[in-house]
C-alpha cells in the first residue's frame, strides 16, 4: 500500500443512511479521495480493513450505522527502482525468468522493506518486466516467503503474466517444496484440507480459523525421519499466503524456524549440542521450493526446473542424521508430484 502518511494509523468511520447499500470499495472511495480503488482491494485482501470487527469482502454492501476501521501502513515509494543485486537465474527467455531466491530476499517492496527486493534485482537484470502488477509488483505472478528460498517465476510481458495468472487459478503450476518439520510425523503421506485467512486477532498472521479463509490443500509425503524432526516433500494445490507454514503448525509439525507459528519451545529437548546452536543460529525456516513446472507462456511446452537445497539447510539434514536414533537413514531426493 503506498499511502500518503509516515506512520501507521488507524481510522474509523461509520455509514450513514446515504451511504447505505454502497459496495465497501465504493465507500471508502468517497470517505477519503487519497484511496485508490487498487490500495483499497489489496488492503481489504490484506486483512486491513474491518467491517464491524469482521473479514469483509471488497463487494460487500454496507447498512446504516457499520463501523468501517481502516489500519494504514506507512507509505513506501511511488514506485520500485531498478538496484545492481545479483541474481541466481535458472532460466530466461523473452517471456519469462525463473529465479532461484535467496532465503532473507523479500520478493517485493512493502512497508518495512522499500528496497533491495527480488523486484529491484529484476528490474536492473530485465529492464522489461510486465506491468499488470503494479508499480511495486511488476512481473510479479506468485510469492515466496522472505525465510522461504528456492524456484519463483516472472513476467517479461504483460501476455505472459495474464498465461502464467490463469495457470495459478487453474492449478497447472506445479510447485514442490522441501520442509524440515518438528515432530515425528504418523504416516508416509496425507493431505491437509484446511481454509487460510488473515489472523483473527493478529493480522500480521494466517491461520485455519479465519471467518473469511480460502480453500487451501496441501499434500504431504515423508522424505526422511530423524525422530525429533521429519524431512516432508510438499505440494501446495493452492496458494494462500504462509499455507505450507499454517497447515503443517496446524497438525502439530511446524516447520523448524519458524519464529511465526511455533515451535521454538521444542529447541530445549535437544540434547547435541551442536544441533542445538546449528538451529538456534539458522536464521530462517527450513522450507525450499525445490521444483517448479508451469506451460510456457508462448510455446505451451511444460517446464520443469529444480534447485538445489541450500547449504545451510544440507548442513542442518545432516546434524539431524547424525542424531538420528538408530541406523542412518538413507535420504532419496525426488522430483515430481507427489502421489
Amino acid at each position: 500500500m503506498s499511502f500518503q502518511n509516515s506512520e501507521p494509523r488507524e481510522l474509523s468511520f461509520t455509514v450513514g443512511p446515504a451511504e447505505a447499500g454502497l459496495r465497501l470499495d465504493v465507500f471508502l472511495a468517497q470517505a477519503d479521495p487519497s484511496f485508490s480503488r487498487s490500495q483499497i482491494k489489496y488492503a481489504i485482501e490484506e486483512g486491513d480493513v474491518r467491517v464491524n470487527g469482521g473479514e469483509p469482502k471488497p463487494s460487500r454492501h454496507l447498512k446504516a450505522g457499520d463501523r468501517v476501521d481502516v489500519h494504514l501502513e506507512p507509505a513506501v515509494e511511488a514506485a520500485a527502482v531498478p538496484q545492481d543485486i545479483p541474481l541466481d537465474v535458472v532460466y530466461e527467455d523473452a517471456s519469462v525468468i525463473v529465479v532461484n531466491k535467496p532465503a532473507g530476499m523479500v520478493v517485493h517492496p512493502a512497508p518495512g522493506n522499500p528496497d533491495r527486493t527480488l523486484v529491484n534485482a529484476l528490474l536492473f537484470h530485465c529492464r522489461d518486466l510486465s506491468g499488470i502488477g503494479g508499480v511495486l509488483r511488476p512481473g510479479i505472478v506468485h510469492r515466496l516467503d522472505k525465510e522461504t528460498s528456492g524456484l519463483i517465476v516472472a513476467a517479461k510481458t504483460d501476455d505472459a503474466h495474464r498465461k502464467l495468472s490463469a495457470q495459478f487459478e487453474k492449478h497447472d503450476v506445479h510447485k514442490r517444496y522441501v520442509a524440515l518439520v518438528w515432530g515425528d510425523v504418523r504416516g508416509s503421506s496425507g493431505e491437509i484440507v484446511l481454509p487460510v485467512g488473515r489472523h483473527p486477532v493478529d493480522r500480521k498472521k494466517m491461520s485455519t480459523k479465519s471467518r473469511r479463509g480460502k480453500a487451501a490443500l496441501t499434500l504431504w509425503k515423508v522424505r526422511e525421519r530423524f525422530g525429533a524432526a521429519t524431512l516432508l516433500d510438499v505440494e501446495i494445490q493452492t496458494g494462500r499466503t504462509h499455507q505450507i507454514r499454517v497447515h503443517l503448525a496446524e497438525r502439530g509439525w511446524p516447520v523448524i524456524g519458524d519464529a511465526v507459528y511455533g515451535g521454538a519451545s521444542r529447541l530445549a529437548a535437544v540434547r547435541d549440542a551442536a544441533l542445538r546452536a546449528a538451529i538456534k543460529n539458522l536464521g530462517r525456516h527450513a522450507l525450499h521450493a525445490a521444483s517448479l513446472s508451469f506451460l510456457h507462456p508462448q510455446s505451451a511446452d511444460r517446464m520443469v526446473f529444480t534447485a538445489p537445497i541450500p547449504d545451510e539447510l544440507e548442513r542442518l539434514f545432516g546434524l539431524f542424521r547424525r542424531c538420528a536414533p538408530g541406523p542412518p537413514a538413507n535420504p532419496v531426493y525426488k522430483s515430481g508430484r507427489i502421489r
